[in-house]
């Protein structure tokens, strides 16, 4: 009976670290998403000349971080 406790706390383990892995990818994502909005909006104001080139390549420089730490993934989604 323990041998059966014991592969089931192993298992039910195994799924809470996966559960938690998908949950920071969904978080890294949604956070590179929100990055590549906020880089199109500094562009756009940029471009209406209500914004400035520094702010965009604040933005810019804000995604390469993101990319550099999480990856691309949320590019190609």
């Amino acid at each position: 009976m323990a041998g059966f406790l014991d592969r089931a706390k192993e298992q039910a383990q195994r799924g809470l670290a996966q559960g938690k892995g998908k949950m920071e990818e969904v978080q890294a994502q949604r956070a590179g998403n929100d990055l590549l909005r906020r880089l199109g909006a500094a562009y756009y104001a940029e471009q209406n000349g209500t914004g400035s080139a520094q702010e965009v390549q604040r933005a810019l420089a804000a995604v390469q971080e993101h990319v550099a730490q999480n990856g691309d993934a949320f590019l190609k989604s």
